[in-house]
């Protein structure tokens, strides 16, 4: 029979509620790692109140942070795949999944009313229904085999803020670009709060790719599996001695996650580094077929 429309919609919606709500595994071990390493007895405390938190929120179905964020999907096709309708019908029920995941968490109402220079202006405020909140344009990939697998990233705002796309001159140097990297990451993690920082990172050709990379090591890499690079840059910003919630501690960063991407012949590349936060990355996928 394929893999039903409604199959997606429901798919959706429990990804970004989970997304919301919960810590993965890796992510626990990560904490676990962070509090028997933490030797400021202040800094531990808030590690464990992190995690319990973290813990209550699954358990309960609870928004982990009241950021309950923007939700960013990410939808693997197989080239295989039976799929129910277009794909035009797909996206349409992707975003009915995610109103309707808003809606059951709920999500905090962040939709901004009104035409482009009200919305950019907020001059007609919001709407209540939480469910109202458009995601971000949504990615569609096409995979080997017969499954769909939809990812959810929930993106708060704090983390964005932090965060930049720029051009580094590479040198002929790879660690001269992580060196760069580490250095706009030290420069921001005292104005996160939020800490421990958890930072993602793409490096492409163009600003967009760099972005869509940014947000594939969000969606795919774990913590705990560091390369040379992701090594260095979180032991940089450990050096920084920020510690959680910014009142002083060894764990800055939980782990730093790189994706690179094809680069072109020239002496820049366009690196994204979203300064992630205690909690990230918020995500869940789901498989389905």
């Amino acid at each position: 029979m394929g893999i039903k429309l409604s199959e997606i919609q429901e798919a959706t919606a429990k990804a970004l509620i989970e997304a919301s709500s919960s810590f993965r595994p890796d992510q626990i071990q990560a904490y676990e790692r962070a509090i028997a390493q933490e030797t400021e007895q202040n800094a531990k405390w808030i590690l464990e109140m992190t995690l319990e938190n973290a813990i209550i929120a699954k358990k309960k179905n609870l928004p982990l942070c009241d950021d309950t964020g923007i939700p960013h999907v990410l939808l693997e096709i197989g080239d295989d795949a039976e799929v129910e309708g277009n794909l035009g019908k797909v996206l349409e029920v992707v975003g009915d999944g995610v109103a309707e995941g808003l809606r059951a968490l709920p999500g905090r109402p962040m939709a901004v009313r009104g035409g482009d220079q009200e919305r950019l202006a907020q001059t007609n405020g919001l709407y209540v229904d939480s469910g109202m909140l458009i995601p971000a344009p949504i990615r569609v990939k096409t995979i080997k085999g017969k499954q769909v697998r939809v990812i959810v990233l929930m993106q708060g705002g704090g983390p964005e803020i932090r965060s930049r796309t720029y051009r580094v001159f590479h040198h002929h140097d790879s660690h001269h670009v992580g060196q760069e990297i580490a250095n706009w990451a030290v420069e921001m993690v005292g104005l996160l709060g939020c800490t421990p920082c958890v930072p993602a990172v793409g490096i492409g050709r163009t600003h967009y790719e760099a972005t869509c990379l940014m947000l594939d090591a969000m969606a795919y890499k774990s913590f705990g599996d560091e390369n040379e690079m992701e090594a260095f840059i979180t032991a940089k910003i450990n050096e920084t001695f920020t510690g959680p919630l910014g009142i002083g501690g060894s764990v800055t960063a939980l782990n730093t996650f790189v994706e690179i991407g094809p680069q072109r012949a020239s002496g820049v590349r366009i690196v994204c580094l979203r300064m992630g936060c205690n909690i990230d990355p918020r995500r869940s996928s789901i498989i389905l077929g």
